[in-house]
């Protein structure tokens, strides 16, 4: 999406953004990353009713998790301001999954190339109902492990679908990744105004 200077005049373009993936893949930083105001987290400490539930196993260091929702907002300099919202990873908290999507015009899905698997809730949920979106591998290292051509093998995802390497841990990874979803989006908007069934570009 071409940047340009934001006219004051102009209303701001609210737009809202999902931030979804598995557990512990980074979504909070993800939101945090780029909010320009003091994020909201509903962030509960992880418990011994957690265990044998939530898998910690390439997350030593994890402590807490999301149980609600992170929300932050981000302005770009095309006059858009991002409403981004996180949803909880975890499968006991899918059922609040609904309610966030309502109005949302994408969604990130974040991917750990250790736990693929746990994105499929995620993609098989946008897909389901027929919300853009993109995948974006998450690099906890610093560095990508796999291919992407690898990765989206492994998770059979359509070459219509973007997938990109992030770092949520970066605001300039982090905003590119956003950039590129309402990109997405836009094209998908503008071809389905023009006939095109959104559902049918990513089979």
């Amino acid at each position: 999406m071409a940047s340009a200077p934001h006219d004051p005049a102009t209303v701001p373009l609210p737009v809202k953004i999902l931030v979804s993936g598995g557990f512990g893949v980074g979504k909070t930083t993800f939101v945090c990353a780029v909010s320009e105001v003091e994020p909201l987290t509903t962030e509960a400490m992880l418990t011994t009713a957690s265990l044998g539930v939530d898998d910690t196993a390439y997350l030593p260091g994890k402590t807490s998790t999301t149980v609600a929702l992170d929300f932050g907002r981000m302005t770009l300099a095309t006059g858009l301001v991002l409403y981004l919202f996180g949803t909880p990873g975890q499968g006991r908290f899918w059922f609040m999954w609904d309610d966030l999507s309502y109005g949302a015009v994408g969604a990130v899905v974040l991917a750990d190339t250790r736990r693929l698997a746990d994105s499929f809730p995620a993609i098989d949920y946008f897909e389901d109902r027929d919300l853009p979106f993109l995948v974006a591998v998450n690099c906890f290292d610093g560095r990508a492990s796999h291919t992407a051509a690898a990765v989206r093998e492994a998770l059979s995802l359509p070459i219509s679908v973007p997938l990109m390497v992030c770092d949520a841990r970066d605001s300039g990874s982090v905003k590119s990744t956003l950039v590129q979803l309402v990109e997405h989006a836009v094209e998908l908007s503008d071809l389905a105004e023009a006939g095109a069934e959104p559902a049918r570009l990513r089979r």
